[in-house]
């Protein structure tokens, strides 16, 4: 094959730094809407949402760039335009790690609703119950005792 073609959907998960509910109504859709710009390049962002103290990204991944570089990134870069944004937000930092999943065509619009839907799901349950599901339902595993740190 002459061309290298690529067509990856992935769920990105990451949260603030010891799920500090920084990300609030006055600020989430600025961030959502810098992550958007942000994602660049030859990545796809279809979807991004959370609540206070997490995001959930949906991304066709580019075939140039891995996983771990677009987060790197993502957080890098937004961690700087926030604290350049307002002195209240001097301390504002991301978790380290991330989970991605990644998710089947067929499951795109449940994706995009599921990410749609962040508010009503934190109305009946928290980060760690939501991250627990989705491990689950994706085959993840994990220590307890690591994984919330």
């Amino acid at each position: 094959m002459s061309q290298s073609l690529a067509r990856v959907l992935v769920h990105i998960v990451f949260s603030t730094k010891d799920r500090c509910p920084w990300l609030d109504d006055s600020i989430r859709l600025e961030m959502h809407a810098y992550l958007v710009g942000a994602v660049q390049s030859d990545n796809v962002l279809l979807r991004v949402g959370g609540v206070a103290d997490h995001v959930h990204l949906a991304i066709f991944l580019s075939r140039t760039e891995s996983v771990a570089k677009l987060v790197e990134r993502l957080k890098v870069s937004s961690s700087k335009w926030i604290k350049a944004r307002d002195p209240q937000f001097s301390t504002f930092a991301w978790q380290k790690g991330y989970a991605v999943f990644s998710v089947g065509l067929r499951d795109k619009a449940a994706l995009i609703e599921y990410i749609d839907n962040q508010a009503t799901h934190h109305v009946r349950r928290d980060f760690q119950a939501e991250m627990r599901a989705l491990f689950a339902a994706y085959d993840v595993d994990f220590d307890e005792r690591f994984v919330w740190s």
